[in-house]
């Protein structure tokens, strides 16, 4: 299987954690989508030139953010409630992180320690995606 279809694929299996989930997408260190996207049936609030900014700004802020790691230890997740959805990042391997939507009725106590078991796992994995 190619890594491609395996990220894919770990996408597929963090949106099924949570039926609020609105997206799960995989971001390079330069701001472009590797792999996942929205749910079947479930349309984007932004456009997609829209997208494209926020994950080059998003990939931006993952790489800020180490800068702080010495002093705070590593950043396991971020998230941000907003008006209309609660977004989280999670960094993967080198500056790659994993971009998550949600409704904000979504149980924003558990979900994010959900994908963290995922990726861990992920992390020890003898194929080692991440």
């Amino acid at each position: 299987m190619d890594n491609a279809e395996e990220l894919e694929k770990i996408c597929q299996k963090i949106l099924k954690l949570d039926p609020m989930m609105r997206s799960a997408r995989i971001i390079n260190s330069r701001g472009h989508l590797v792999a996942g996207g929205m749910k079947k049936g479930i349309f984007s609030l932004e456009a997609q030139k829209q997208d494209e900014m926020m994950f080059m700004e998003l990939a931006l802020r993952v790489r800020m953010r180490r800068e702080f790691d010495h002093e705070f230890g590593e950043v396991h997740f971020s998230m941000s409630y907003r008006e209309k959805v609660i977004v989280m990042s999670f960094p993967l391997n080198n500056d790659d992180v994993l971009l998550l939507s949600c409704e904000k009725n979504t149980d924003f106590g558990k979900l994010p320690f959900k994908v963290l078991k995922i990726i861990d796992a992920l992390k020890k994995s003898p194929t080692k995606t991440f």
